[in-house]
């Protein structure tokens, strides 16, 4: 357990929840989609119909300062989208 790092919240991914029933997780790259769908369903008592997954590539920043040119490098990451039985929903805003 331990596969889901934070509910992605977002203005598109709120537009996807609001049309689809699907809510979006940033998980850890080694989750497979099975070990997702058990995770979601014991932590939010719901039933997933079904996993996407996609891996995101870190991307190459740059910025100028005073010190000169300053390179780096964002994180990789990987993203779940879960679609909900019909009727069902995620509050991530409950517990705050």
């Amino acid at each position: 357990m331990g596969y889901i790092i934070k509910p992605l919240v977002t203005e598109k991914m709120t537009k996807i929840t609001e049309k689809q029933n699907r809510f979006g997780f940033i998980v850890r790259p080694e989750a497979n989609k099975i070990e997702l769908k058990k995770e979601i369903e014991a932590l939010y008592n719901v039933t997933v119909v079904d996993v996407n997954t996609c891996i995101y590539a870190g991307k190459n920043k740059s910025r100028y300062t005073k010190a000169g040119l300053i390179k780096g490098r964002t994180n990789r990451f990987k993203k779940a989208i879960v679609t909900l039985k019909e009727g069902e929903t995620i509050d991530f805003y409950s517990n705050i």
